[in-house]
């Protein structure tokens, strides 16, 4: 059964559209808790986008399921995780041209230099995530690095049409499979929405689903305790898999 990340950056995005003190992300991280998220996702970006700093400081103090801290992979970076210490980071790619991270991180390309920094974190007792593309070459790279776990991206699962959609749900079974018997952990996330989250949330291994922008937006609605309550019904309960015919293992 995969339990629920939430991510709450698009609740700074809105604080940020005015520059000003509200909505809190700090705050509203204590509704997602009431409302059943097993943990809270920020992004604490370079550019300062949306998360600031503050943010991610009291988070650390009031967070009482799990802080996962995403972020790229810099010194400046590392300097905060070690000094925050969250419950788990995630490495993701960043690019300050982007409007929300487009891809997994290129763990092949880089994988001497991201060991070093996984094993600075995790000797600190910060378990390390690697956000990829569900690819055997990356996922055998993740494992090189001696990373814990992986986030696959789902975000070309996410915007498949009808006819490709199948497609994309059998890599992130195979890169699930793959990932689980090299040893490593699996999450997921990106482009997740209630409409679609159901066959990710069935996949044998899957452990936990990282989801922000439909939640926060249906929030808008109904709310976001009840928002969250809505997701994790269909995370921990999701109906069989149409293509592979399998409840969650």
């Amino acid at each position: 059964m995969a339990s629920l990340g939430v991510n709450i950056d698009h609740i700074a995005n809105i604080r940020e559209a005015r520059r000003t003190v509200e909505p809190d992300p700090v705050s509203m991280a204590l509704l997602a808790e009431l409302g059943g998220a097993d943990g809270i996702t920020v992004h604490l970006r370079e550019d300062r986008r949306h998360i600031q700093d503050r943010d991610v400081e009291l988070l650390r103090q009031t967070v009482r399921s799990r802080l996962n801290l995403e972020m790229a992979a810099t010194d400046e970076m590392a300097a905060i995780a070690l000094r925050i210490k969250p419950d788990m980071v995630t490495l993701v790619p960043e690019r300050r041209e982007e409007v929300t991270t487009e891809g997994g991180l290129d763990v092949a390309g880089q994988d001497a230099s991201l060991a070093a920094l996984v094993q600075t974190l995790q000797a600190a007792k910060i378990p390390v995530s690697l956000f990829v593309d569900p690819e055997p070459t990356q996922l055998q790279a993740c494992k090189n690095t001696g990373a814990c776990w992986v986030e696959l991206h789902t975000g070309r699962y996410a915007d498949a049409d009808w006819s490709t959609q199948p497609q994309e749900l059998a890599r992130l079974h195979e890169g699930t499979a793959i990932a689980r018997q090299l040893g490593l952990r699996v999450n997921a996330g990106h482009g997740l929405t209630y409409q679609n989250v159901e066959p990710i949330a069935a996949i044998p291994g899957m452990e936990e689903l990282n989801i922000g922008h439909t939640i926060v937006a249906r929030s808008v609605a109904v709310g976001l305790q009840q928002a969250v309550r809505d997701m994790k019904v269909l995370v921990q309960n999701p109906r069989l898999d149409p293509l592979f015919g399998q409840a969650p293992g």
